[in-house]
């Protein structure tokens, strides 16, 4: 991995948390200030959506995006198809280790989970509404064994500590895209058991998931990481350096608030910059507070760790989705333009939205923890 040492390593600091947090939270309010709303609907804690999106087609919207997202995405996975063929004798990618015991825990959670998430039994509503979270648990504990199978360094294992900050991490992460979903009302939730007036109850109730969400990402990062040919030829792609790096972090940053002020006048048309802002926002902090980010290797062409990322996300994604789909708690999604071609519950578009997540994911669990955002490459 290149060095640079016009950063620091990683750390936690206080400023770059609490102007992230300062951003995001205050831009949207400033647009419904712009637009004439009244702010105090969505001044609740814990944020929780409003009113659903309305939910249509439109073919043109639905073009143009899917065009864009092909046309970020098809230059990498082109490069990683070529690089792969140009591979005359594939050799074994990592030496592979015995499944840790520890890891069929995991797996039998999961699976036990499963079973109780999606199967109607008698006398277990409460426990299916519950059993989100030890799904979550056991597919982290499960994946990160398959990690350390794969000769690989799972955070479990090496930086335990640093593992379970990543839970509260995750809760306070998380919260942020519900503050956020108030002003699009793109995913509502059903079957909770919860009554709108119980704020609390709904945060201790919710809390729970949403601290799976990080660890998740990041154990399934790891993993991916030991598919070298996942990312295969993504070490000397595109060098992308600015000629003037403070003038760019400055650009990015203001493109990130100027989006989610936008969000809040116009969320059925502009919906998708909540996924898109939250990381310019993010890096560009962490670029003018002098720290070494997700995209720090991009300036010598290696583009590895972004799209492990992304890939990682949109796997989590598809499975979010899949044990979504049958639960007693579940969310249901409502995307103005592109309320098509489902894939579970979610449109296929929609799925675009854990692209730039993925990338929010690695920064903001740096940025609350300290963690290395860099994946460990064989």
């Amino acid at each position: 991995m290149p060095k640079n040492n016009a950063v620091s390593g990683p750390s936690v600091r206080v400023w770059p948390i609490a102007l992230m947090v300062l951003v995001i939270v205050v831009a949207p309010l400033f647009g419904l200030i712009l637009s004439g709303q009244s702010a105090d609907p969505f001044l609740r804690f814990p944020p929780r959506p409003i009113e659903p999106a309305p939910s249509s087609f439109t073919a043109l919207f639905f073009i143009l995006y899917a065009s864009l997202i092909l046309a970020v995405l098809g230059p990498f996975i082109v490069r990683i198809i070529r690089a792969n063929a140009r591979r005359t004798v594939i050799a074994a990618e990592r030496s592979t280790k015995r499944y840790p015991a520890w890891g069929w825990w995991g797996v039998g959670l999961l699976a036990m989970s499963w079973l109780i998430a999606w199967v109607p039994i008698n006398g277990l509503e409460e426990a299916r509404r519950l059993s989100f979270t030890p799904l979550w648990v056991g597919y982290t504990v499960a994946i990160s064994a398959w990690v350390v199978a794969r000769g690989g360094r799972a955070l479990m294992q090496a930086q335990p500590l640093r593992f379970l900050a990543l839970f509260p991490a995750s809760a306070l992460f998380w919260y942020l895209f519900e503050y956020l979903n108030q002003f699009t009302g793109n995913w509502i939730y059903a079957g909770t058991g919860v009554a709108e007036s119980e704020a609390i109850n709904w945060f201790f109730r919710s809390a729970l998931p949403f601290a799976t969400v990080l660890p998740a990402v990041i154990t399934t990062r790891d993993w991916l990481a030991t598919f070298p040919a996942l990312s295969a030829g993504l070490d000397e792609f595109a060098p992308l350096k600015a000629a003037k790096p403070k003038q760019a972090s400055a650009l990015a940053w203001t493109a990130g608030v100027a989006g989610l002020v936008a969000v809040a006048i116009w969320p059925d048309a502009l919906y998708a910059i909540v996924w898109a802002a939250p990381p310019l926002v993010i890096v560009a902090t962490q670029q003018f507070a002098g720290q070494r980010h997700l995209f720090t290797p991009v300036a010598q062409g290696d583009w590895r760790d972004p799209w492990l990322a992304v890939v990682a996300a949109l796997f989590c994604g598809f499975c979010w989705e899949l044990w979504n789909v049958f639960s007693l708690a579940r969310w249901t999604y409502h995307i103005p333009h592109a309320q098509v071609f489902h894939i579970f519950e979610m449109p296929l578009l929609g799925y675009a939205g854990y692209l730039p997540f993925g990338i929010t994911c690695v920064v903001a669990a740096q940025l609350l923890t300290g963690m290395d955002p860099r994946a460990r490459h064989p």
